[in-house]
């Protein structure tokens, strides 16, 4: 096992720079996910370290080793892909024992490390079968296995549930979060969906356009976003934004503070109450409910045309078209600069 640093790491195509200057300390045995909209460097990033692409310019180290002119094969990595990449010819023991043979390992060694390998992730009884007889979620297993055979310093993740079900997502997810807590292996986790982030991460890694935006642990991005990205990023439904023109009259005084007229003030859905116009904070018009049994998506619109969504226990007893307020308490509100984004 080994922790990870990178120290100004860039990556350009070209006259083209797509990773600008990315500083980041991943600790040994830390489970961290990098998330970020499509085209933000998250996947370049990770093959980056996993030495499947060169670096521009900057460092990175495994364990206390600068690997940046070290072959693939030799960083002590192993990468888990969206495709399951399995040899259609071959057994799933042959498809796991596959790089061990090539690196000569002992055959008893391999018996070994499959099987073990095949335990922990519950698949014994498939080793003699191919993977054209293998369910998605289990043939995933199987590339999950062919990595832990490795017995790597770093698992490396490229968003492997997006091929998944929605039912096979959430067990696979699961079954990531008990094999890293049997292992205690440095993992590092690519994905665009950010409750699999919320779910999985000791520590989350927001990226935007190659730059990270924040790095914490996933309740300090949800607590304290640093900006407006990562505070409509982190959450689901997104953090509400409204301006002094969307606020009831009466909002400062719920809010405890005045709002300026050059910020944001972001509500998250989950923490908006529905009340009487009098102790409102924003107010609109009902456009449409999704009622979801456990819970109600409230579609709403204000006078000055920002739509926001409310997340209640049930329905409200309110019709389409008429008017609903909300408040919240002051200490869940967060406050953003309009022009920069940044937290106030």
């Amino acid at each position: 096992m080994a922790g990870l640093t990178l120290r100004d790491v860039r990556k350009s195509y070209g006259a083209t720079q797509v990773m600008h200057g990315v500083d980041l300390d991943i600790d040994d045995g830390e489970f961290v996910v990098f998330v970020g909209p499509s085209g933000c460097g998250k996947s370049t990033l990770l093959r980056m370290i996993a030495g499947l692409e060169e670096i521009s310019d900057g460092s990175v180290a495994i364990g206390e080793t600068q690997v940046n002119d070290v072959a693939a094969s030799k960083r002590g990595v192993a990468m888990v892909f969206q495709t399951y990449a399995l040899y259609p010819h071959m057994t799933v023991f042959k498809n796991m024992a596959f790089g061990l043979k090539q690196a000569k390992t002992d055959p008893e060694e391999i018996d070994r490390r499959v099987n073990a390998a095949a335990e922990i992730l519950q698949i014994t009884d498939y080793l003699d079968r191919s993977p054209r007889n293998l369910s998605g979620g289990q043939r995933q297993r199987v590339a999950i296995g062919r990595a832990i055979v490795r017995d790597p310093k770093v698992f490396l993740f490229d968003e492997p549930l997006s091929n998944l079900d929605a039912a096979l997502r959430v067990q696979t997810r699961l079954e990531i979060a008990r094999l890293h807590e049997r292992l205690k292996t440095t993992m590092i986790y690519v994905t665009h969906d950010q409750v699999e982030a919320m779910t999985l991460a000791d520590k989350i890694v927001v990226l935007r356009d190659g730059r990270i935006e924040q790095t914490g642990s996933p309740i300090e991005l949800y607590e304290r976003p640093a900006n407006a990205f990562v505070a409509q990023f982190i959450g689901s439904p997104k953090m509400n934004f409204f301006s002094t023109a969307d606020l009831a009259s009466g909002a400062a005084a719920h809010l405890g503070r005045e709002v300026a007229g050059d910020e944001h003030v972001g509500l998250r859905p989950e923490h908006m109450v529905p009340t009487s116009d009098a102790s409102a904070v924003v107010s609109g018009t009902l456009e449409l409910v999704e009622n979801l049994g456990e819970y109600a998506l409230v579609h709403m619109i204000t006078a000055a045309g920002t739509e926001f969504i409310a997340k209640t226990e049930k329905p409200p007893a309110t019709n389409k078209g008429e008017t609903l307020g909300f408040t919240i308490k002051p200490e869940l509100a967060h406050y953003f600069d309009q022009e920069t984004g940044l937290r106030r």
